[in-house]
């Protein structure tokens, strides 16, 4: 792909966090000029926005913005998820497409690829619901389906997923998701897959829906020895329109340990979550 689709990218990447940022400081300053509204998010739904096994249906746009490669001059990589999930009785499915693109612009090299990842589905079985404790666990699969071999890893595969939610009290919520998958199939010539993933997360509440977050995701190539596990912590902010409640979000979140060539140095994790 040439060059100038990279660089299409990078601009639609920087519109996007400029857009969050914009709403997420307008909404700063309407919070403090204004008193809470009876319509506003309540402090269940405040809770709710950020738990990934709320009962309702939601849609999410999700971005990582990384500027810096571990080992590649140049180099830099983006990722947009668009998720959907949806509960049908004591399960809640979520399914997650990625648009990919990778990049090396440096003088002995002139590299981009953008295109379609490797679609992932997550069916959670909620084994508890209770108004302090949320508890899921279930199959989590990932299908061979990127546009280039450079945006996905030429593999189908399987696995498990548990996520908890908890809490503890209105102001803080905390909680984790742990991923494991290996290949079942796929390109022979590709490298096997042997995946460990971790999230903890941590939210706390500010007042009229503004709240500090992290949520950092850090993966394990079981196969390889890479790694990288950041640090993260940003902001966001939830309002509620019209019933549907909106939580948008921006996240820097250096890497403070790291190991592999093409792991993050830096990335910026930003995004908007929408639950119905």
């Amino acid at each position: 792909m040439p060059i100038n689709s990279y660089f299409s990218t990078l601009t639609f990447s920087k519109k996007l966090l400029s857009a969050i940022l914009l709403l997420l400081s307008i909404n700063m300053v309407l919070s403090q000029e204004k008193t809470p509204k009876a319509n506003g998010p309540s402090a269940e739904e405040l809770a709710k926005s950020n738990n990934p096994l709320a009962d309702l249906t939601a849609f999410n746009v999700q971005y990582y913005f990384r500027p810096s490669l571990n080992k590649v001059d140049g180099g830099s990589a983006n990722t947009t998820w668009f998720r959907f999930a949806m509960p049908t009785g004591r399960v809640l499915w979520r399914l997650s497409v990625p648009l990919e693109s990778r990049a090396i612009v440096n003088q002995n090299t002139d590299f981009s690829k953008s295109g379609l990842g490797d679609i992932d589905i997550f069916a959670a079985y909620i084994a508890v619901q209770k108004p302090k404790l949320t508890f899921g666990i279930g199959p989590s699969a990932s299908f061979n389906t990127a546009t280039d071999e450079t945006l996905g890893t030429g593999k189908n595969t399987l696995g498990i997923a548990a996520v908890a939610f908890a809490v503890p009290n209105p102001k803080i919520q905390v909680g984790g998701l742990v991923i494991w998958r290996t290949d079942v199939g796929g390109d022979t010539a590709r490298a096997d897959v042997n995946l460990l993933a971790i999230q903890p997360f941590y939210f706390w509440q500010l007042g009229k829906g503004l709240y500090f977050r992290g949520a950092p995701i850090m993966p394990f190539n079981l196969q390889s020895g890479n790694y990288h596990v950041p640090l993260g912590l940003g902001m966001g902010k939830v309002v509620k329109i019209e019933g549907v409640v909106f939580n948008f979000f921006i996240e820097p979140q250096p890497s403070i340990l790291s190991r592999g060539t093409g792991e993050p140095n830096f990335q910026v994790f930003g995004g908007l979550n929408m639950q119905f």
